[in-house]
């Protein structure tokens, strides 16, 4: 049975430290509460709460692709034989297991998919199109792009529509503190 999704219910404190999370995820619990005007301790409990709503998913290290190595980005439409369920199952599972499938999106509009890959240059991306993804069952077809250049790329989510006035589906709440 799914679990009922239950309501949140976040203040002032936590939009900020949400913000400042999102801006450098590894900051201490005092340096945060030096900026939040929070005992280091306070600041705790509400990150553990938060990550137990569900609120923060996680933490990562964001890596530079072209320190890497990586200096191509691309995006591929994917479209699919029209065939049922099956094909859509067996997609979503080989390129979830490709690595250099970093998104993978089930979209509206022409394609059926949007996929963002990094690869180390334009041969590699040859190979992953021409031996692995053309190749996988009931692919029709696929339109890629190359990135020329990153003009805005973050991982910085809007959080001020959380203060505006509730909508019915809205599942976190604002709460004047």
């Amino acid at each position: 049975m799914a679990k009922k999704m239950s309501k949140i219910t976040i203040d002032r404190y936590d939009l900020t430290l949400l913000d400042a999370l999102q801006r450098k995820g590894n900051a201490t619990n005092a340096t945060l509460g030096e900026q939040i005007r929070l005992s280091a301790s306070q600041i705790s409990r509400r990150i553990q709460r938060l990550e137990e709503d569900g609120i923060i998913a996680g933490y990562v290290a964001l890596l530079a692709p072209s320190a890497l190595g990586l200096g191509v980005t691309a995006f591929a439409q994917v479209i699919l034989e029209r065939r049922g369920d099956t094909a859509s199952e067996s997609f979503e599972a080989a390129v979830s297991a490709m690595p250099e499938v970093v998104e993978c999106y089930s979209v509206s509009g022409d394609a059926d998919y949007m996929l963002r890959i990094v690869v180390p240059d334009l041969a590699a991306f040859s190979e992953l199109m021409m031996k692995r993804l053309l190749s996988l069952p009931r692919v029709a077809r696929i339109k890629t792009s190359i990135a020329l250049q990153n003009i805005k790329q973050t991982h910085i989510l809007p959080l001020d529509h959380l203060t505006q006035p509730s909508k019915p589906r809205q599942r976190v709440r604002y709460a004047e503190s």
